[in-house]
């Protein structure tokens, strides 16, 4: 085998050791979630009329889903809890607990139900 040949399969055994699993990985779920969320943020934080500016408003920092979510209240739903459920989604998923993972992206979907 030549030198080229073998530098070749080392570097595509790097590249295939080094690939992230997703199979099993909630990954687009969290994904998914997260865009259902982002909505949800988005149509509710005009839904309540005009307040004052915040702070960070008035520095021209851009509002976060969460920045909004803590502003805004939800009528009633509590948009932080379900942003800090993906946050521990994401967590678990990082260290391969599906069963946690797929436990906090339900709990953020029956928040937004």
């Amino acid at each position: 085998m030549t030198s080229i040949a073998k530098c070749s399969a080392a570097l595509f055994a790097l590249l295939c050791a080094t690939m992230p699993a997703h199979a099993g990985s909630c990954a687009d779920d969290i994904a998914q979630t997260q865009a259902q969320l982002d909505l949800a943020i988005e149509k509710d934080a005009g839904s309540h009329g005009w307040k004052p500016e915040s702070l960070s408003a008035l520095r021209s920092h851009q509002p976060t889903p969460r920045s909004l979510a803590e502003a805004e209240g939800g009528n009633g739903v509590d948009f932080t809890d379900a942003l800090d459920s993906l946050d521990r989604a994401r967590t678990a998923n990082r260290a391969g607990d599906i069963a946690a993972c797929s436990r906090e992206i339900a709990h953020a979907r029956a928040i937004l139900r």
